[in-house]
């Protein structure tokens, strides 16, 4: 590794300011290292007229930036961990977990509109969050959106939507919460696993004493519960499924939701177990909700 620590990220907005808060946080616990953001635009950012089920899932998000550290043209790569595979590449660890920000889903209105019309027009690509939005609003109808926030925004004003959903985290990170027009309870929608984590990503090989200064207890437990949570029960980062974990001292309690696709049934439930034992409770939760259907 070089006198410069090359942090990778997409190039949008959102991607950029993620990646600038983890190279903040390197800048201060490292006073001496000095850093440079390489931004680049991948498969997933470039496609954007079909949905990520159909043209290979998230993982198009982070293909090109686990070539760019395969070929060290980056040291490290910030990634949202929500949007990682949940196979991860061997090659290409992950790190550190950061501080996690708020992991509800949110609402963002039409101009003009105080709450969803009755029939009202929903847009969203995720199959997690039209699921579970099915539950609270069975009388909206659905259709698939795609783009970073600025899209979205522009596509609720000019496409015919009345709402939107996305990430709570995003939008603070970006200082827009005066957009949300709701926020959703973890209970009322299980969020995606590690939503609201930032992950970095390295080469296998490479050192990086500093790291362990961001990596953040917490979200490192959260992250390992329910990311084991949706392998166990065969879904990816693209599936109906979801997890999330509330952690109290060294308490981790879990919650699951386990979507059938090819019967349309769905199960939630939840598990409590000690932070050191994260991984196992994703397990034993999913195989316990998989083996319910």
């Amino acid at each position: 590794m070089g006198d410069v620590i090359r942090i990778g990220s997409r190039e949008s907005i959102l991607a950029v300011r993620q990646a600038e808060i983890i190279r903040e946080q390197i800048e201060r616990c490292a006073p001496g290292v000095r850093t440079e953001l390489v931004t680049m635009k991948t498969t997933g950012d470039r496609i954007q007229d079909r949905s990520l089920e159909k043209i290979g899932g998230k993982g198009l998000f982070v293909k090109e930036l686990d070539m760019a550290l395969l070929e060290e043209r980056i040291d490290l790569a910030v990634h949202s961990l929500k949007d990682m595979p949940m196979e991860e590449n061997p090659e290409f660890p992950i790190l550190a977990c950061g501080k996690r920000e708020d992991p509800r889903d949110v609402l963002l209105l039409r101009s003009g509109l105080e709450r969803l019309p009755r029939g009202g027009v929903v847009g969203t690509s995720s199959s997690r969050r039209m699921h579970q939005m099915k539950r609270l609003f069975p009388e909206c109808t659905f259709r698939g959106i795609r783009g970073n926030v600025q899209t979205r925004m522009r596509k609720l004003e000019n496409e015919g939507y009345d709402g939107t959903l996305l990430a709570a985290a995003g939008l603070k990170r970006l200082g827009m919460e005066h957009v949300i027009g709701r926020y959703f309870s973890v209970d009322e929608m299980i969020p995606a696993a590690g939503q609201g984590i930032l992950a970095v990503q390295g080469r296998k090989d490479m050192r990086y004493e500093w790291l362990a200064q961001l990596n953040d207890r917490d979200a490192c437990a959260a992250a390992a519960a329910e990311r084991q949570f949706i392998r166990t029960v065969g879904g990816d980062c693209t599936s109906p499924c979801a997890a999330h974990a509330q952690i109290s001292g060294n308490e981790l309690k879990l919650t699951g939701l386990y979507y059938r696709e090819d019967a349309g049934t769905y199960t939630v439930d939840t598990a409590v177990a000690d932070i050191a034992h994260a991984r196992q409770a994703g397990e034993a939760l999913g195989l316990r909700l998989r083996n319910s259907l």
